[in-house]
């Protein structure tokens, strides 16, 4: 079974996140690209994201939730910046309000995902470069790495990996 793998860079305040998924790239690419895929996989469960809209293009952005089982909501902003598909997409991750406003409360992350063919099937690397070591260990505190592993497992779910 895969594991998503993280290295934190505490120097250069950056965290390299790999993990291979058994599917072909373009089947990868759609479901970390696309609204219907998305919203069946990115949040961990018993969390689920809801995509409010989504324009996948240079200069466009992904408004989204994670609803929690007691229906709280947690809101992020995907600002796209440069997509090569199906080989990577750039931008600015970063938490906000309903109406997509940031929050200066919490880190913003600028995101490099790459999918490469792999031997599996497709291995997506993820370079994560964030303002300070602060907002970092931030992140990390508010559970990204356990929480990216579990929806990792549920995209292997959904690209038919039995769990």
């Amino acid at each position: 079974m895969f594991k998503t793998n993280f290295k934190k860079d505490l120097a250069n305040n950056t965290m390299l996140v790999t993990r291979e998924f058994a599917g072909a790239v373009e089947e990868v690419w759609r479901a970390w690209t696309t609204q219907e895929m998305l919203d069946q996989w990115w949040a961990p469960l018993p969390w689920k994201a809801v995509t409010k809209t989504m324009d996948f293009r240079e200069g466009g952005y992904w408004l989204y939730y994670m609803q929690g089982p007691e229906g709280e909501r947690h809101y992020a902003r995907m600002n796209y910046k440069k997509i090569t598909a199906p080989k990577l997409f750039e931008g600015v991750d970063a938490f906000c309000d309903e109406n997509g406003v940031q929050s200066n409360e919490l880190p913003a992350m600028n995101w490099k995902v790459q999918f490469k063919s792999s031997t599996n099937g497709t291995l997506v690397e993820i370079d994560i470069k964030y303002a300070s070591q602060k907002d970092l260990e931030t992140v990390v505190q508010m559970g990204f790495e356990e929480g990216f592993s579990a929806a990792h497992q549920n995209l292997d779910k959904l690209l038919g990996v039995r769990v």
